[in-house]
């Protein structure tokens, strides 16, 4: 697939990827409403403080990790346009509830429900899937996945003008937010009427059942189990912090702590309710794939999209405080980290459907990515500021290049459960960001950038050992098995009656 192909607009698969990429970027827009006009509330609630904004903040990805994962299960159930719709309509609630919150309850319970936005990611991952061949698919969902990010920059140049020129006045914050959630609201509904699930009925196959992801072995559901527990056991993490801060009480952490178990153990539960009848029937050997390769993109993507949340977050500071430059300037140099995302995310997933080895491009990344950071670890006020500059931009296209690569191979993992693995290994990456903040707050930003650097070099490691090269990665039509066109005439059957 050729860069000119994406303005071929009257071509249903670019037109659905257009429409999918611009929900994405809305979606994204509204998740991070608040930073921009962090000061605009804290001159106009005069009971709201700065470290209000910073649980906030912590809220705005507490549902995020769990949201993925459910949503992942019911995109193989339901399909990414209804999710998708369903989404973008029910969050813009909470969102018109934080824009117009008078009180810390309704702002921080509004601020957590929709941190579930940031689940919209895994929709249009899945929907570029159903739509593009496995040749063209990095291309497809770098594309998507690049444009769409770019919202949150977007939304941190245009709001505070939106605010401050379009309404003016004390509460010109409540209704730039108030107009972001309006938006999304009608292109969600929107959406629903524009597009498909693929070219044809036949694009989007259901597994079996979607309360839990299907494996091949008595061992892969070990491993499956085994890499479950982090994603909603991180939320500890955010529980301590909240805790720590002084807005949770012992008696109320506790609760959290002991519904984080709860929830745990459900989620193994559901695993074993889903593939202790398959694996006793046995798995058709034409119906197998290998979970190790699910494992190795779950950790591709905690140490790249984890390590961009994360440096995002504190580069602004870094830049001032290393090269006493002013805010403005520092952040101006910051966002260039996010800017790369526009060309270096298509470009990964480019890079991934033209080599003919998706694994290698994959460990090639991964590998840029530690050394990147290695570098980054070095920086000092006595390197020349465009030589650091130079490296950031080079850092984050490794970074933003290795998330394209990461998703240019999920969909050739296991077709019909495309939804679960792009929804874990989705989750990985928010769970990579929790981690890797939570460390920040114990270490110097060299040391920061150095942890980092040894996270992308222990993925590199877990990819060279357990990463396959997806069969038919390549191909005109994904692979078929035995027990795909078994559903799939069980599913008409069930239609006819």
């Amino acid at each position: 697939m050729k860069v000119s192909a994406v303005f071929k607009f009257r071509s249903p698969e670019i037109r659905a990827l257009h429409l999918t990429w611009i929900a994405f970027f809305i979606t994204f827009y509204v998740w991070f409403n608040m930073a921009p006009l962090a000061s605009s509330m804290l001159k106009s609630v005069d009971w709201l403080t700065t470290d209000d904004l910073k649980l906030f903040a912590i809220c705005n990805v507490a549902l995020t990790i769990p949201a993925r994962i459910i949503v992942g299960m019911a995109l193989d159930r339901f399909g990414p346009r209804r999710v998708f719709s369903v989404l973008m309509v029910t969050m813009s609630l909470p969102a018109l509830a934080f824009a117009f919150g008078n009180s810390m309850t309704q702002l921080l319970v509004a601020r957590l429900v929709l941190s579930s936005i940031g689940a919209s990611f895994v929709v249009g991952i899945h929907m570029t899937a159903l739509w593009f061949k496995p040749k063209d698919i990095g291309f497809a969902e770098g594309f998507y996945a690049g444009w769409g990010n770019f919202g949150s920059a977007v939304a941190a140049m245009s709001l505070p003008t939106i605010a401050l020129s379009m309404y003016g006045g004390p509460d010109g914050w409540r209704w730039a937010i108030a107009q972001s959630a309006i938006v999304m609201a009608a292109y969600g509904i929107y959406y629903w009427f524009a597009i498909t699930d693929g070219p044809d009925a036949q694009a989007h196959r259901k597994p079996r059942k979607s309360a839990a992801m299907e494996v091949s072995s008595w061992g892969d559901m070990i491993k499956l189990i085994i890499w479950t527990i982090p994603l909603v056991g991180v939320l500890a993490i955010l529980v301590w912090r909240i805790q720590y801060m002084g807005y949770l009480s012992v008696t109320g952490a506790t609760i959290a702590y002991l519904a984080i178990i709860a929830i745990v153990i459900y989620q193994i539960v559901q695993i074993l309710r889903v593939n202790l009848p398959i694996l006793r029937k046995g798995v058709p050997e034409d119906d197998k794939y290998s979970f190790n390769s699910v494992a190795a993109l779950n950790s591709t993507y905690f140490a790249n999209f984890g390590a961009e949340l994360a440096v995002v977050s504190m580069l602004p500071m870094f830049f001032e405080e290393t090269w006493g430059l002013n805010a403005a300037t520092a952040g101006l140099i910051a966002a260039s980290f996010a800017f790369v995302n526009l060309v270096a995310r298509p470009m990964g997933g480019m890079v991934s459907d033209r080599m003919g080895n998706r694994r290698f491009v994959m460990l090639c990344y991964m590998f840029g990515i530690s050394v990147g950071f290695l570098l980054m670890a070095l920086l000092n006020s006595s390197w020349p500021l465009i030589l650091a500059i130079a490296v950031t931009i080079g850092t984050s296209i490794f970074v933003q290049g290795a998330e394209g690569a990461t998703f240019g191979i999920i969909p050739s993992i296991k077709r019909r459960i495309t939804g679960q693995i792009s929804g874990m290994a989705g989750a990985y990456g928010n769970v990579g960001a929790v981690v890797y903040l939570t460390i920040f707050t114990f270490v110097t930003p060299s040391q920061f950038f150095y942890i980092i650097a040894t996270g992308a070099f222990i993925s590199w490691v877990i990819c060279l050992v357990w990463l396959k090269e997806p069969e038919g990665a390549f191909d005109d039509e994904y692979y078929v098995s035995s027990v795909d066109r078994d559903i799939e005439e069980q599913a008409l059957q069930s239609a006819k009656h």
